[in-house]
């Protein structure tokens, strides 16, 4: 299972399109596409975190349940246009759905972390607001495959 996006490679700079506002984007979530994933793989997730030092983990986007016959997210599919059953959990910034980068002025480029996660359940049992710890330990033991795509911007 690879995971790419026609935006942007991975390492590459993102286009401010997916920052927040305040960064000066339109808070876009990224287009991604995906190679088939294992045999035995009854549900995708998806994380887009923030690993920066100053970020520490920021979570800009959390999608659970996404049927794993799916192969692509549109670009701005969140919100609204995610395949029916999947769900979009509360990002860091304290909102479902995603979130774009937002890095503070002078940080330096912070690393936008898309990883996407074959798992062999159907249904992670996760509240809408959850922190990145119960997400993890959610899918500990369930993850198939999982593939990243590395994203970086700054200010």
């Amino acid at each position: 299972m690879e995971l790419s996006s026609p935006a942007f490679t991975d390492g590459a700079t993102l286009p401010i399109r997916f920052a927040r506002a305040p960064a000066g984007g339109r808070n876009l979530s990224p287009p991604l596409a995906w190679s088939a994933p294992p045999e035995g793989t009854r549900s995708l997730a998806l994380a887009v975190v923030d690993p920066h030092p100053v970020a520490r983990n920021w979570v800009h986007w959390l999608v659970v349940d996404i049927p794993p016959e799916t192969r692509a997210l549109a670009e701005g599919a969140s919100p609204g246009g995610l395949p029916p059953g999947a769900r979009e959990l509360v990002n860091s910034f304290g909102q479902p759905g995603y979130g774009g980068p937002q890095p503070p002025p002078g940080t330096g480029p912070h690393p936008y972390v898309f990883t996407l996660y074959a798992l062999k359940v159907r249904h992670l049992d996760l509240p809408d607001r959850c922190r990145l710890a119960d997400f993890q330990a959610a899918i500990r033991g369930a993850v198939l495959a999982e593939s990243r795509l590395t994203g970086y911007l700054g200010r």
